[in-house]
């Protein structure tokens, strides 16, 4: 009796086994199931247009250009969408609000390349005007952005070397200075591309750049005496300060998008702080050093050293942000209308208002060259605009904070913030002025 007991529960326990094993397939097959319908309902248009957000999110498209960019793109395909852009992500919603399908996209960092987002611009008006199919579009994109850079590392540390001694020169330098800011920035140049290449290395880059070229200008100053060293030193960190994403910001700001200008703002003020302390321990080596003149007024040098450094900043710049080659020839115009208004509008204004002239005329050169050519308006306004960035005063500031000068360094920050507030303006004024025909 207990063995037929015990057989018919261990039969009853199969039978129970079984009913779950099979309830338990059914339940992964409908898992299976709704997978696969859910992939196969998957609107090729939302994959294009978060690739698209995604690629030029990285190649520095700022917040209230992109969104207005992803706006138009799924107006243009028939698609609901609500786009929200941080520094460091896009929240993208698609659909009537009660049937959000939201995708969150993690971007580490955002890089300027000129060419990228050219050929991005181009891609999307071929997909929108049907041209190419929409699946074909995002393996372009796919191939857009895992294209290695136009220019080498090897191009690209020669740039930095010219940009800072092009710098020294607009800042006043003589040849010492220029002299010395090349080499200087031909060494910052190496250290970016051999920290660029190991991901924690790359985030003390900027300040361990500053060590350097600080305490190397400050032998440099006894090799070379008199030199002018504070001029030196900032010529030689040019590329490095974060001028262009000062702006931005307060772009961002203007256009009221408020979480990203903020979040832009905090990061330029981050790095502004790491340069400054990187220029503070670097000079410290001036303890251990003969005494020298650290505050020598430069040998001025003849005018035509100016018209060299305006013919080869635009050409770095264009590099350092991987300009194609037949953009140079609307490039380099907007630099030098740029350049020239603000040099203009300083003598006869002062230069806040100088700054705003300049930005107008690269403001306008930018819209006026998407209009003519359909192609995006940062390729020849970014180069231009940098030109104008308040970079150098938000570090003169710091210097004056570590010399604890604080009233001259409020003033000199607050003299930071009011050109910035002047190129923003003057941008937005050139849009009403040239009307811009692209968001990007």
């Amino acid at each position: 009796m207990g063995n037929n007991r015990k057989r018919k529960n261990e039969a009853g326990l199969g039978r129970r086994d079984s009913t779950k094993l099979r309830n338990l397939a059914r339940h992964k097959s409908g898992f299976a199931q709704t997978a696969e319908d859910d992939l196969a309902t998957t609107d090729a248009r939302i994959v294009f247009l978060v690739k698209l957000g995604q690629a030029l999110h990285r190649y520095g498209v700022p917040a209230h250009r992109l969104e207005q960019g992803m706006n138009l793109v799924a107006q243009r395909f028939g698609i609901q969408g609500s786009f929200f852009v941080t520094p460091t992500g896009i929240f993208a919603a698609f659909g009537l609000p009660e049937e959000h399908r939201t995708s969150l996209i993690r971007i580490e960092a955002s890089d300027n390349n000129l060419e990228k987002l050219a050929l991005l611009d181009e891609l999307t008006s071929r997909v929108i005007r049907g041209q190419v199919n929409v699946a074909e579009g995002t393996q372009a994109i796919d191939r857009i952005v895992a294209a290695p850079a136009r220019y080498g590392p090897a191009l690209n540390t020669i740039c930095f070397a010219l940009a800072s001694g092009a710098a020294a020169r607009f800042l006043g330098g003589g040849w010492r200075e220029v002299l010395v800011t090349t080499l200087m920035g031909l060494l910052v140049g190496v250290l970016a591309s051999l920290m660029g290449r190991l991901k924690e290395a790359s985030k003390v880059f900027e300040p361990t750049a500053a060590i350097v070229a600080s305490a190397l200008v400050m032998v440099a100053a006894r090799l070379l005496n008199p030199l002018a060293v504070y001029l030196t030193t900032l010529a030689s960190l040019i590329v490095l300060l974060p001028g262009l994403t000062l702006t931005t910001a307060m772009h961002e700001l203007a256009t009221r998008n408020l979480v990203s200008g903020t979040a832009r703002l905090t990061g330029a003020a981050l790095l502004f702080f790491q340069l400054g302390f990187g220029v503070a321990l670097g000079s410290q080596i001036n303890r251990v050093l003969p005494p020298a003149s650290l505050s020598a007024a430069p040998a001025t040098l003849p005018q035509w050293t100016l018209w060299v450094a305006l013919v080869i900043a635009p050409l770095t710049f264009a590099v350092l942000f991987n300009a194609r080659m037949r953009d140079l020839g609307w490039i380099m115009p907007a630099c030098w209308l740029s350049f020239g208004g603000a040099r203009a509008g300083a003598y006869l204004f002062g230069p806040e208002l100088g700054v705003c002239i300049g930005a107008i005329f690269a403001g306008a050169s930018g819209n006026l060259y998407a209009r003519w050519l359909d192609r995006p308006a940062a390729i020849p306004m970014v180069p231009s605009i940098m030109l104008l960035v308040p970079g150098s005063l938000g570090l003169s500031s710091l210097a004056k904070f570590i010399e604890k000068d604080v009233m001259s360094g409020v003033m000199t920050a607050f003299s930071m913030i009011l050109i910035a507030v002047a190129l923003v303006t003057g941008l937005l004024m050139a849009n009403v002025i040239v009307p811009p025909r692209k968001t990007l």
